[in-house]
């Protein structure tokens, strides 16, 4: 290949160090961070700029924003629409402007995070605070460049006729910077620039005299002076900020705490919702009701409470774990000479009032400059007045304009500037009685002059004219603080009182669905045995819970309950508790199948179901997170595809990787594969096909086992009575769907079917009852069985016919709790 002079070979280091370096400084100086001397992102200040051009400003008509943010796009800046358009929205926003800079008519969004309308059926115009940013722009006050495509040109910098950055804040995210400055008071941070002025070396002590603390839109309470004290000083720094509530007295002796005002950039939305699970998940005791009463009168979230709550402690509590208080974090970053700084007030105030000065220079000068060019061309014309006569016999005699310039030139000693005014009057202009008005105007601009003079070569008088602008910035726009201070920050106790007192009990899950939490000492006092249940009931599930953690309760029908433990009754061991029929209402032949205790929902773990006809599926531990009706109603665990099908087994795994699926069939088929095969879907799921299944056949039971587990066994039982301890590692694992290996060896007459299963746990004193159709009871000792084969049948236990056949197995000492609830 030639060499080419136009290919430049460079390393993929220097190419990407090169370009992201670019990159960065793009996105640092011209996108994310604001000027510090008007406060504003190019984006922002090219919208502000585009529509002063356009005329679209407070004193006309509003126009269609989609129109702004073409002419923005078109003109200055070549980005999306959606980028600008949202730019203008927040422009307008008075809940995140202390001082809006663009009036809106239509959906603008909301404190709720809802998104504005589209721009084609938004109305905008510029407020009557963002002319001041712009006035004298017209005035040679600030620098212009080129556009990005050399058709126009746009400012560097709004003129600013106040300290717009301490006023309406700033928040954005660059590379490798990040700046968040809070609005302030208008009156408060001019009464801090007029101080600065006259004291140049004040310190930051002295300004926070005036400049006391930030001023959110939202208002709400500051708490924490050091915080401010550091922040303003440094940049950084952290302050608190707190909702404005208050108690209510209701009928009846209730109380309500009412929120009427919010932290600074807080969705409402989540706030209710937020407060809403709390009382949902019991998380505390004595919310009857939260509700957004929020109208065009202003904010208004109610939390109606029970009677007795105690009110304070559930506001201490809200306020701990909801964003009804929240951390401000400062962190104030500018671009100051072109370079981000972190800046403290002292640095802002001096950097716009230097900046103020500058723009006062160059509109002082420009308006000298216009001041004595137009009294050159007055002199000229009181002059020409007196020899009226005489210039218009010289004009006359001219052959044409240029002729006559050069005539009355010549011959009165007029300058080019002067002549040219004296041959464009008008005729009625040459009246006499026109050098009064002239003489008067004289009289004016010399006056103007003289000022302009003084103000540029005296600092005095260029410090009172600052000042006098900035007090008239004040005296027009200033607005009362909406944000209150408190020095101190309130340490938040939470009384335990309002929280549900946290306890240990033992809660009971029985076959036929009767539900109950007792005490230690109530089970403690009696025998384990003792245990309170109907004749020919017994329990699925035992164990030590504590009132915080929750209950899930699987049904055959694939259906969930769900039960906070505290919600549970409370009786005594030897009592029976509540059935499940006296919240919820079950099917007919729907019965309660598992039952699992949790302290948190959370999103690793997961529920493995097993159907009869043949489906399984996994979910999220998480996807059964309490429901709004779920005191009432159940909710999904498996959508079962036929009104015949059933839930035979749900099992929980937190590592899904170290565990196979083990399934049995009723004709004597056992599948196993690997957990993993299973996807892992939503609680409203069908799932998929686990085995594959004969004519006639269906799942008994699926169990999850440990596939590194040096013994690894089951306990299986046919009708006919006969039970076998079977070694799962004679199954090598196959696929999903597949129809497996046979459990029992087949017989010509009368041969073996799986009635049961039950995972052997290898624990002390293991031992199971196999309950049989004719209410036989028959225990059963795993470590008195060998492990047989797959095509053994196993040791006869009871005679169908006398006994009956096996319905139900169950594990006879389940009622020793185990030492920590389940995970």
């Amino acid at each position: 290949m030639e060499n080419r002079n136009d290919i430049q070979e460079l390393t993929l280091e220097e190419v990407m160090g090169d370009r992201f370096g670019r990159y960065s400084k793009y996105i640092i100086q011209e996108r994310a961070l604001p000027d510090i001397r008007d406060g504003l992102k190019p984006v922002q200040r090219r919208i502000l700029f585009s529509m002063n051009v356009e005329g679209n400003t407070s004193e006309k008509g509003f126009r269609k924003s989609a129109k702004t943010v073409g002419n923005v796009i078109g003109n200055y800046h070549p980005h999306g629409d959606s980028s600008v358009y949202e730019a203008m929205v927040r422009l307008s926003q008075d809940w995140k402007q202390r001082q809006v800079l663009i009036e809106m008519h239509g959906n603008n969004g909301s404190m709720d995070g809802d998104p504005p309308a589209a721009m084609r059926y938004t109305e905008a115009r510029l407020s009557s605070f963002s002319d001041e940013l712009l006035r004298d722009i017209d005035k040679e006050t600030v620098d212009f460049i080129l556009n990005f495509d050399d058709t126009a040109e746009e400012p560097t910098v709004l003129p600013a006729r106040y300290p717009n950055l301490l006023v309406n804040g700033a928040t954005g995210i660059s590379a490798g910077y990040a700046t968040d400055i809070p609005p302030h008071n208008l009156s408060e941070v001019i009464d801090a620039a007029v101080y600065y002025i006259d004291h140049p070396t004040a310190t930051t002590k002295e300004l926070m005299q005036y400049l006391k603390a930030p001023d959110f839109p939202t208002g709400g309470i500051i708490q924490g002076i050091d915080g401010i004290r550091k922040a303003y000083e440094t940049g950084r720094g952290k302050i608190i900020v707190r909702s404005k509530t208050e108690i209510e007295e209701l009928r009846g002796g209730k109380q309500q705490i009412a929120v009427s005002e919010i932290p600074y950039e807080v969705n409402k939305a989540n706030l209710v919702r937020k407060i809403d699970e709390i009382r949902l998940n019991k998380k505390i005791d004595g919310i009857s009701e939260v509700r957004d009463e929020t109208d065009r009168e202003g904010l208004r979230i109610v939390i109606e409470l029970k009677k007795e709550a105690n009110a304070e402690g559930i506001l201490t509590y809200l306020l701990k774990n909801t964003e009804l208080q929240v951390n401000y974090n400062f962190n104030m970053v500018a671009i100051d000479n072109k370079r981000p700084m972190q800046v403290g007030i002292a640095r802002m105030l001096e950097a716009y009032l230097e900046h103020k000065e500058e723009i006062v220079t160059r509109r002082t000068r420009h308006l000298l400059r216009k001041a004595e060019h137009r009294q050159h061309i007055v002199v000229g014309l009181i002059k020409a007045v007196s020899i009226m006569d005489q210039l218009i016999a010289t004009i006359r005699k001219s052959k044409d304009k240029k002729n006559a310039k050069e005539n009355i030139m010549n011959a009165f000693g007029f300058t080019e500037i002067q002549a040219e005014s004296i041959v464009s009057l008008q005729l009625y202009r040459l009246s006499n009685t026109d050098v009064t008005a002239l003489e008067k105007e004289a009289d004016e601009l010399k006056k103007a002059i003289e000022s302009y003079q003084k103000i540029l070569s005296t600092p005095k008088e260029m410090k009172r004219v600052i000042k006098a602008e900035l007090k008239e910035i004040k005296k027009k726009y200033a607005t009362p603080r909406l944000t209150q201070l408190e020095e101190k920050i309130e340490e938040l106790k939470i009384n335990k009182e309002v929280l549900i007192s946290e306890e240990e009990v033992v809660v009971v899950v029985t076959n036929e669905g009767y539900i109950k939490r007792s005490s230690l000492r109530s089970y403690t006092a009696s025998p384990a045995e003792q245990i309170g249940m109907k004749e020919g009931d017994y329990p699925i599930f035992v164990d030590k819970l504590t009132t915080l953690d929750h209950l899930l309760i699987f049904t055959t029908r694939g259906n969930v309950i769900y039960r906070p433990i505290h919600e549970l009754v409370d009786v005594k061991w030897k009592d029976m508790g509540d059935h499940i029929s006296q919240y919820i209402s079950l099917e007919p032949e729907e019965r309660v199948l598992k039952a699992f205790g949790f302290k948190e929902f959370s999103a690793g773990p997961t529920f493995t179901l097993v159907s009869k006809e043949g489906f399984i599926k996994q979910t999220e531990v998480e996807a059964f997170k309490p429901w709004r009706s779920y005191k009432s109603k159940t909710t999904s665990a498996m959508k079962l595809k036929t009104p015949t099908d059933r839930l035979v087994n749900v099992e929980m795994s937190e590592n899904t990787l170290m565990q196979d699926v083990f399934l049995v069939t009723h004709r004597g088929f056992g599948l196993r594969y690997a957990l993993s095969e299973v996807p892992v879907v939503g609680a409203k799921a069908s799932g998929v096909r686990s085995i594959n299944l004969k004519e006639e056949d269906y799942v008994v039971n699926g169990l999850l086992i440990d596939n590194e587990a040096p013994k690894v066994e089951a306990l299986v039982v046919s009708q006919r009575g006969a039970v076998k301890k079977m070694d799962l590692r004679e199954f090598a694992p196959l696929a999903r769907a597949q129809r497996g290996l046979i459990v029992f060896r087949e017989l010509k007459k009368n041969p073996h079917r799986v009635s049961l299963v039950a995972k052997v746990t290898h624990e002390e004193n293991e031992s199971y009852s196999i309950i049989t159709t004719k209410d036989k009871v028959i225990d059963v000792i795993p470590k008195n069985y060998a492990s047989s084969d797959r095509y053994s049948n196993g040791s006869f236990v009871l005679d169908q016919t006398a006994d009956g056949e096996p319905k139900a197995i169950k594990e006879s000492n389940i009622v020793h709790i185990k030492e920590e609830p389940t995970l």
